[in-house]
Parts: C-alpha cells; structure tokens; sequence
C-alpha cells in the first residue's frame, strides 16, 4: 500500500495549497536521503527483522495511516505559532529568537530510537552550511528530554538546535500528534526503548515526521508531513523552498 504524502506550498503571490500525492521510488544518485531510508526500509522488510516483526510494523503503518488521514495539521499561509523550548544543554529557545535572524526550518522527529530519523539528521547536518549560505536557521524538535537530546546531538555531531517538546505540547499544536499503535507499543517494549526515561511519560505518542518552513514573519510558507515514517523531506527540496521565498 503506497503512503499518502501532503505536502503543503504558499509562493509570494499565491494562496495556500494542499497536495495529496502517492509516494513515488526515489530517483536521485549518489544515495540521496529518499533513496537510503527506501534502502533501510526495503533491507528490514526482506529478511533484515524476523518475519512477525516486520508484519507488526506493516500492520502499524496502515493504522498511522488511516489517522493521519482525518487530521487537520498547520498549513501554509497559516501563522506559526510561538514556542519556548529548551535545547539540549536545558536552554531556553524561543521561536521569537530564532526568528530575529531570519526564515526558520523546523524538522520534527520521533526520536533517537527511529533509525530513519537518524539518518535523516545526519542529512540535514550534512546540508548545514547551504542553509546558512542562504540565511534560514535550521532546527530539529522531538518530545524526547534533552539528556537523550544531548546524546543525539552527540552521536551525530549536530550543530544546529535540537529541542524538545516534553509532552508533544507544541506539536499537538500543529495537528502532528499521534498514538503508537498497540503492536510498535509491544515491540518498543520488547527491545528495550524505554519512554518514560526518554521521553519523560509513558504515553506512547509521538508527531508524525514533518519539515515546515516558517518566515521571518512567522508565517508558515510550507509543510511536508507523511504518515509513512519511512518518507522524508530531501533537503535540496527545502532548499528549494527557501530560495522562492
């Protein structure tokens, strides 16, 4: 079953837009982000995890999906709202500060324990200075605490603010919040990812992946957020975005 992907774009001149799209095979070379999380996802489901496990996943991906689909998430030309979050040292950061220099691009991620988040950080650090270059501050948010932040930040030598929303109450904000299903609840379990320690609750809720390009106005320019967690944003796209601003 193809995912549905929505990716949301306002440009200077026109109203905000929503398309609904299937997920197409990546077709970039040199292993572009698309392709290497499809190259993750298609070695796990073909003899990388045993059989029930991958079924697990499978079965939860159709749930995450039938959510995502009767849920209204912040769309472009909306204005985004303010948020005070502490960074991974404990560091108060507020969006009015970010702001100050300019377009913000905000990445949410699921946490340490998502193998496709990782992989997409480490895209992101990768294209770090082309975002500097054209003068858009990047910024990670996940509800995980910031001692696991910090690991993060660590492990993957990040050098872009990693916050987090404790509680996913800026998320829930913007219509990103889900429930894990039963079955990832179970294996989650099984193979030792803690929550409590982690993400401070044993909720089980996590935000749907997403990338939004907020303005110096604080206005929301473009979202991208895909109930298939395997299907992220490539950064040259973001780039994109950011030069039609």
């Amino acid at each position: 079953m193809a995912a549905t992907r929505s990716q949301h774009s306002i440009s200077k001149a026109e109203r905000p837009k929503i398309h609904l799209f299937h997920s197409a095979k990546p077709t970039a070379v040199n292993m572009a982000l698309n392709q290497e999380l499809s190259t993750l996802y298609n070695n796990f489901h073909n003899g990388g995890a045993p059989k029930e496990v991958s079924q697990v996943i499978l079965d939860s991906t159709k749930t995450l999906q039938s959510d995502f689909a009767n849920r209204k998430i912040i769309h472009a030309g909306e204005e985004f709202p303010a948020f005070n979050l502490p960074d991974a040292t404990g560091k108060p950061v507020t969006s009015a500060s970010l702001l100050e220099s300019g377009p913000i691009l905000i990445s949410f991620y699921r946490g340490d324990w998502c193998p496709y988040c990782n992989i997409e950080l480490r895209a992101l650090q990768k294209r770090l200075p082309d975002f500097k270059a054209k003068g858009v501050t990047l910024v990670a948010i996940t509800p995980q605490l910031p001692d696991t932040t910090l690991t993060t930040v660590e492990k993957h030598s990040l050098e872009f603010p990693v916050l987090s929303d404790v509680g996913n109450t800026f998320s829930r904000q913007l219509g990103l919040v889900h429930k894990q299903p039963e079955g990832i609840q179970t294996f989650h379990k099984s193979v030792g990812v803690d929550y409590k320690k982690s993400h401070g609750d044993e909720t089980y809720e996590a935000p749907f992946p997403a990338t939004i390009l907020v303005d110096a106005k604080s206005i929301v320019r473009n979202v991208f957020v895909d109930a298939d967690i395997a299907k992220r944003l490539e950064p040259d796209t973001a780039l994109g975005w950011v030069d039609a601003l």
